[in-house]
């Protein structure tokens, strides 16, 4: 069993009709037919939302994806309408918040990884494969690959696994020519989102992206090289060889995995809230890498 700990209830908005709760999103949409996403401090580890929250999280989130939007525009169109706040919506929607256009979304999570670690790390150790690609042999956790590799994921629900699929079988969902516009722009979007990031002293290790349809247009949708969607590593830390420090919700992922939390990931129960120290933790590392890529303080 996983999920949520505590599933919240949406809030009733005026003129909003809610239309999903997802692990960190709640999706609304206006009278205009747009989508309204408004970016929750909810955290999710080891497949459960968990209980507490991590101040700020969900303004980094939008804040930083907005930003990521502005250095891709001349690769991909994104889905970004506008920023302001809905009429009668809560004030602390402000800075979380984006009207988007309502796209035909691609049933697929668009992977780019630069670097071995996560579950292509398990694939290869067991079949020096990763999404059914060789991969060299002596490669180990944290090695950078001989070129970026594009392993898609099918889309899971709250609570399961995404779980990574061949390139062959996302054009057997989408077809031949989509499928090869989506390893394309990919790929693409994650190489300049590489050089960016190793400019500013991180290396970004893999990522995900959302892409939908508007008509014939690809779109780039939902949130982007974000520490939820990516993973950030230090580069003057980096170490192959073993897991890297990331910037992301390492300090929640080792906390709960410690006997001090008292919480066993196998079982069926919910994990426990989170201490003080580790959500202060989170949140700084969370702001330290918007920090550190738009050069902004927060």
């Amino acid at each position: 069993m996983s999920g949520f700990v505590e599933k919240p209830e949406p809030l009733d908005v005026p003129g909003l009709v809610h239309l999903h709760t997802g692990k960190v999103r709640e999706l609304y949409q206006n009278e205009a037919g747009e989508l309204v996403m408004v970016a929750s401090d909810r955290l999710s580890a080891y497949d459960w939302v968990l209980p507490s929250e991590i101040p700020d999280k969900g303004r980094v989130l939008t804040q930083l994806s907005l930003w990521w939007f502005d250095q891709l525009a001349d690769l991909v169109p994104n889905h970004v309408i506008s920023t302001d706040l809905p009429e009668g919506a809560p004030a602390d929607w402000a800075g979380r918040t984006l009207i988007c256009k309502s796209l035909t979304m691609v049933p697929v999570e668009c992977v780019a990884r630069g670097y071995l670690t996560g579950s292509g790390l398990l694939e290869y150790d067991e079949t020096r494969t990763v999404c059914g690609l060789a991969l060299p042999e002596g490669l180990t956790d944290g090695s950078e690959l001989p070129a970026p590799i594009f392993t898609p994921a099918a889309k899971a629900a709250v609570g399961e696994h995404d779980e990574n699929v061949s390139y062959e079988e996302v054009a057997r969902q989408v077809g031949a020519d989509t499928a090869a516009k989506l390893r394309q722009t990919t790929l693409a979007v994650y190489s300049r989102a590489r050089d960016i990031a190793r400019e500013r002293g991180l290396i970004l290790a893999d990522t995900k992206f959302e892409f939908g349809f508007d008509g014939d247009a690809l779109i780039l949708g939902d949130e982007v090289l974000t520490p939820d969607s990516s993973r950030f590593w230090p580069a003057d830390q980096w170490e192959p060889g073993h897991a890297q420090p990331s910037y992301d919700k390492q300090f929640v992922r080792d906390w709960l995995t410690s006997p001090a939390s008292g919480w066993d990931r196998r079982s069926e129960q919910p994990p426990p809230a989170l201490p003080r120290d580790v959500v202060d933790a989170t949140r700084a590392k969370y702001i330290e890498a918007y920090e550190r890529l738009t050069g902004t303080a927060w």
